[in-house]
């Protein structure tokens, strides 16, 4: 057993990860940790999945998974048709106009 502190959660169980995982898992994430960091980390890990497997316990099959603590809705103004501008009003304040549409100087050239 572990005897960093923080490690295990306060019962006589085996540690959940040893040291040699931590040190697997420090490796696959290519972080570089100490001999006393392996040991503190292993107890912490413990004690951490110690907590989720307590979590896990209480979890009921029948309470639903929640995202947010209260419930939350959108809130939407009504859709309502309004008039909107004629096509002379939208093109009466456009520098051109060509065929009843905004003219735009070109920013492509055309394909030979």
């Amino acid at each position: 057993m572990n005897s960093s502190p923080g490690s295990s959660s306060g019962t006589n169980e085996a540690p959940v990860i040893t040291r040699n995982e931590v040190a697997h898992l420090a490796r696959l994430a290519r972080l570089a940790v100490t001999e006393e960091e392996l040991d503190d980390l292993a107890g912490q890990l413990d004690l951490i999945l110690h907590h989720v497997a307590t979590v896990s316990e209480v979890a009921a099959d029948d309470v639903p998974p929640t995202t947010h603590a209260v419930p939350v809705t959108n809130v939407v103004r009504p859709d309502v048709v309004v008039p909107g501008l004629t096509q002379s009003e939208a093109l009466s304040g456009a520098p051109a106009t060509e065929l009843g549409r905004f003219r735009v100087p070109q920013i492509l050239a055309e394909e030979q």
